[in-house]
């Protein structure tokens, strides 16, 4: 199959596009020059394959590709972030890290050794 560089420029511009706007709508940032590509480029085949089996049909042209490809991007991101919810567990959620565990010191360790450490950083 043959690609001219023209096609290739339009498909690379569609999926920054698509992949800037789902991350603008899901988490109010981008995912960076390569993330968006990504995001954009696979959510523009999710939104290829997605929308005509719902019946839905946005046409031709360049903004209803971009449309399209961020309505793929956006199902790509909703699916990574409960897949992601699945995996961490019922009661982690998003945002959990070690340091908001309890620790071998007991819960309040983690907020002394802050305290103490803003306090050093103070008296220098």
């Amino acid at each position: 199959m043959y690609m001219s560089s023209e096609s290739l420029l339009v498909i690379v511009l569609v999926g920054l596009a698509a992949g800037w706007l789902a991350g603008q709508i899901i988490q109010g940032t981008g995912f960076g020059l390569v993330g968006d590509l990504v995001i954009g480029v696979v959510g523009a085949f999710i939104g290829s394959w997605l929308l005509p089996q719902l019946g839905i049909h946005l046409g031709a042209g360049l903004v209803p590709a971009i449309v399209n490809a961020t309505i793929g991007a956006l199902v790509l991101l909703l699916i990574v972030r409960v897949l992601r919810v699945a995996v961490d567990g019922e009661g982690a959620g998003a945002g959990a890290d070690a340091r908001s565990a309890p620790s071998e010191n007991g819960p309040t360790a983690f907020r002394e050794e802050r305290s103490a450490h803003s306090y050093r950083a103070q008296t220098y």
